[in-house]
């Protein structure tokens, strides 16, 4: 049980964290998500290296500790008096899209987060989407509509004005 547990989280631990992060948002946050994912992963190994797609029980387990977490009161929004600093100038391209990137992924609702994660950056179906999520087709295709709506309207206000 114990090597096949290791090379398991070994072959995916990077992308079980990439995952994490585009859920939360937050590295410290996804190291905790995946450690928690990991550990309820690891007392149910036997049943669910059996399963045909483990990796599915995993994004699953990592979306409900995300929403599990979000739920815990201590994890509110924090207010600062002033504004952190901005990008400084001459930061590659590649880095300040990403970065533009998740700040408007971060003006998503968590289940609106989750859809796009799972569809986009796990190229999972409508169909696949909803029984990872536990919901039905439908509402997989309009918070996917609704999310990418809200990704547009905030990529144009985030657009530099020239």
């Amino acid at each position: 049980m114990g090597i096949e547990y290791r090379e398991y989280v070994g072959a995916r631990l990077d992308s079980f964290r990439r995952a994490a992060f585009l859920l939360c948002g937050d590295w410290h946050l996804a190291d905790d998500l995946v450690s928690t994912a990991l550990i309820k992963l690891l007392r149910h190994w036997r049943r669910v290296s059996a399963m045909d797609d483990p990796d599915a029980y995993v994004r699953r387990v990592l979306l409900r500790c995300l929403l599990d977490e979000r739920r815990r009161p201590w994890r509110r929004e924090e207010f600062w008096e002033a504004p952190p600093d901005p990008v400084a100038a001459g930061v590659d391209e590649p880095v300040t899209d990403r970065m533009a990137i998740l700040a408007v992924l971060d003006g998503l609702a968590p289940r609106q987060r989750a859809v796009i994660v799972l569809r986009y950056f796990y190229d999972l179906s409508v169909e696949q989407t909803a029984t990872e999520l536990e919901c039905t087709t439908g509402t997989v295709k309009s918070q996917t509509a609704r999310a990418l709506q809200t990704l547009r309207t905030l990529m144009k206000s985030e657009a530099p004005r020239g």
